[in-house]
């Protein structure tokens, strides 16, 4: 292995490193065909190319790729490197179409670069206001693309449209004010002429929503609201007037069934985060996995993960479908394992509870139910004086993307058994502050707290097997038909995964964190795999 860390740094040396600024040049873009509906459903069937953010529709963030596989992995190289402008950390999981890869960079702008080698076609800059409010990193994830059109959320609350084969602007939507503290920084998702998209800035008070935008127009189609209004019978389980300032973002990408027309996000903490006190009830529909109708937007069935949740455990998670057989019977399932803790598999077609099952360190519940409600266990709320309660404000897990390999029936997951002390305060809400009711603080040095890939068995929740991995990492994770796990850590190291067993077959230090999660593709029959790491985008195929 210290042959390949090594061998980083000569390449870095050799690899020019492309991400200057430059203005579009129209006509520069290659030739790539229009993506279409179609093709973003069978998205599968051409693995050379990753059209969304999770890869396909489903959001496994699978790769049928298989030219890279656990025999040959050790001979992945790096083949060129592009350097983001930004210092800020890089959440990006580029969209490739044709050969064309197009790189999201903090804070909202994006750049089309050839998949080959890494050169720059276009770049566009959003601007941004002054007076942003925003939580957790001037950050953004991705794009989404139909037809010749890629479509970005942006910090300043906006859902932009640019021409993909020049970077020109087509439309700016404003979907919510910034200055009350709405945010966007996920990747949307296109639903046949539709873009889909969440918002963010649920420690600002905001009420949460998922929206839908007509692709060619940028006229808004629906709205669905996280958190029910007066007018609805769900809208009791808010004390008072506390909905109207009750958060439950949703703020990462979700996925969607085209046979069934339904479109799955999970939503956000209420709000304030841990005060509890002025929210009392269940605070629907927060830290719950919606199925929303595609051409409507009308809710068909949610499943709440938390209910009256006091410890900022977002049910934001990436919605990963599958269908497996189940005690004989074939399912439509949806995997999730929750920032709480727990995982889960549903029904994705009714929402039904199947499996319910720790996959980390918990001691706020004493179980499940049969329904999948928790069971609280005694004296785990947060106090004036504080209370030590395991998951951590950060959660068994959190927003990174999880895998599934529909080659092992496996479902990988980031995974941390750590705790933290949980505080509240009375707090009182002024639009476009932080609304937080309370705060939380590690009692011991992140090392202590032990870290994880962990493989799940979908039908059981039993964990088959777990990589260890500290400090704790905030990476996502894709497999591939080559029976590979790719992940990253803290301290930069990218690494394969045999997808079967857990052993570690490849790694390589980039030498920056890895915050986001990896994707693959091909060009001229050549596999890549492609991560971030601090501000660089890193691109591997097998030695020549």
């Amino acid at each position: 292995m210290q042959r390949l860390t090594i061998g980083l740094a000569l390449l870095i040396a050799a690899v020019p490193v492309h991400g200057q600024e430059s203005e579009s040049t129209p006509g520069s873009t290659p030739l790539f065909s229009p993506v279409t509906w179609e093709r973003l459903v069978n998205a599968a069937d051409e693995p050379e190319n990753w059209l969304m953010y999770s890869g396909t529709l489903d959001s496994q963030h699978y790769s049928g790729l298989d030219q890279v596989h656990n025999r040959n992995v050790g001979e992945l190289e790096l083949k060129w490197a592009y350097q983001i402008p930004q210092l800020d950390r890089s959440e990006t999981v580029p969209v490739v179409v044709d050969g064309v890869m197009f790189i999201t960079e903090a804070p909202s702008n994006v750049v089309a670069v050839d998949a080959e080698t890494g050169l720059q076609y276009w770049r566009y800059n959003h601007e941004l206001p002054d007076d942003l409010r925003i939580c957790c990193g001037r950050n953004n994830r991705g794009v989404a693309i139909l037809g010749d059109t890629l479509y970005m959320s942006t910090l300043d609350a906006h859902l932009v449209a640019i021409d993909a084969r020049s970077g020109n602007l087509l439309w700016n939507a404003e979907t919510a004010d910034h200055r009350a503290g709405y945010s966007k920084t996920a990747a949307p998702l296109i639903v046949k002429d539709q873009v889909v998209t969440g918002i963010a800035g649920g420690e600002f008070g905001i009420r949460g929503f998922v929206d839908s935008y007509d692709a060619a127009s940028g006229d808004r189609a629906w709205r669905a609201w996280t958190i029910p209004g007066p007018d609805h019978p769900d809208n009791q389980t808010w004390a008072g007037d506390s909905w109207r300032t009750g958060g439950s973002a949703s703020w990462i990408t979700g996925s969607y069934d085209p046979d069934l027309d339904l479109v799955y996000w999970g939503t956000g903490n209420p709000g304030p985060d841990w005060n509890g006190d002025v929210r009392l009830g269940d605070n629907l529909y927060s830290d719950s996995a919606l199925a929303l109708n595609g051409t409507t937007g009308n809710m068909e069935w949610y499943f709440q993960f938390t209910p009256w949740d006091v410890h900022d455990w977002d049910a934001i998670q990436v919605p990963i479908l599958a269908d497996l057989e189940i005690d004989g019977e074939m399912r439509k399932l949806m995997m999730w394992a929750n920032r709480n803790a727990f995982y889960y598999t549903l029904d994705r077609e009714t929402g039904e509870f199947l499996v319910g099952k720790p996959f980390a360190k918990q001691t706020w519940a004493e179980g499940l139910d049969s329904n999948g409600r928790p069971i609280r266990a005694p004296n785990k709320l947060p106090t004036p004086e504080g209370n030590i309660v395991s998951p951590p404000v950060g959660g068994g897990t959190n927003w990174f993307s999880p895998a599934y390999s529909p080659r092992t029936e496996l479902f990988y997951v980031q995974a941390y058994d750590g705790e933290d002390i949980f505080y509240k305060r009375d707090e009182d809400y002024v639009e476009g502050d932080q609304f937080t009711g309370g705060g939380s603080q590690r009692p011991l040095p992140i090392e202590n707290y032990q870290s994880a890939i962990r493989a799940i068995d979908p039908r059981t929740g039993d964990i088959r097997w777990e990589y260890e991995i500290q400090p704790r990492s905030t990476a996502g994770i894709m497999t591939t038909a080559g029976d590979l796990v790719f992940s990253g850590s803290v301290d930069g190291f990218f690494y394969a995964l045999d997808a079967v067993s857990g052993e570690e077959l490849w790694h390589i230090n980039l030498g920056r964190r890895i915050h986001t999660a990896p994707m693959s593709y091909s060009v001229n029959g050549k596999q890549h795999v492609t991560v971030a790491a601090g501000n660089v985008v890193y691109t591997f195929a097998l030695n020549e």
